[in-house]
């Protein structure tokens, strides 16, 4: 079975900046590209897991969403960085239209996403992570089996600081950004590999 590091979008790989209705508003994170060629070096498969609830509230189209993806993997590519796959959640359970407007099983901290992710690349849960900014994303850790880490990039600094005292779960790391979390979670794997060893 493959192991993955699942990452958040907005605010762990890319600028948190709202809402993107436009290319004009999508950023790299500059550390982004050296982070997910570490994750792959380091055996796990990358793959994004975002909200997009703006499809929902009628901000912007899907076609948006796929143009920024298609924006994001080139920007990645041109830097010797690839994602396996992207899967996102347009839908909202009490804004907008059908078919958007549900109370679906993909948005997070629900986890329908890492469970069709792990069914669609033979993943190892219980092995993998889960990298964002928000508590949300720790819930779906928690929910899906996974590892989590937060990310102080995007929301993450402020909901640690002011907010983690309200939390029924915690991170099993917390980061500075991506690229620290990828070092992170392999120097785990260094020492857990080490510990079976000499065991």
């Amino acid at each position: 079975m493959n192991r993955a590091i699942f990452i958040d979008r907005d605010g762990t790989i890319s600028e948190e900046v709202g809402h993107i209705n436009h290319l004009s508003r999508f950023w790299l994170f500059p550390f982004s590209a050296v982070a997910l060629r570490q994750v792959h070096e380091n055996g796990y498969l990358a793959i994004v897991i975002t909200n997009q609830s703006g499809v929902a509230r009628g901000y912007f189209s899907e076609e948006m969403v796929q143009a920024i993806h298609k924006r994001m993997t080139e920007e990645l590519e041109a830097s010797g960085a690839t994602l396996d796959a992207i899967y996102y959640c347009a839908h909202h359970p009490s804004v907008g239209e059908p078919p958007y407007r549900r109370d679906c099983d993909c948005r997070k901290p629900k986890p329908g996403l890492l469970f069709r992710a792990a069914r669609d690349y033979d993943i190892d849960l219980a092995n993998s992570w889960m990298v964002g900014d928000r508590y949300s994303d720790i819930e779906l850790a928690a929910s899906a089996g996974v590892k989590s880490a937060l990310v102080l990039s995007g929301y993450g600094r402020g909901e640690w600081e002011h907010q983690r005292d309200n939390w029924t779960i915690q991170p099993d790391l917390v980061a500075e950004n991506l690229l620290e979390a990828a070092s992170l979670i392999s120097s785990l794997d260094v020492v857990m590999t080490t510990s079976r060893k000499t065991t």
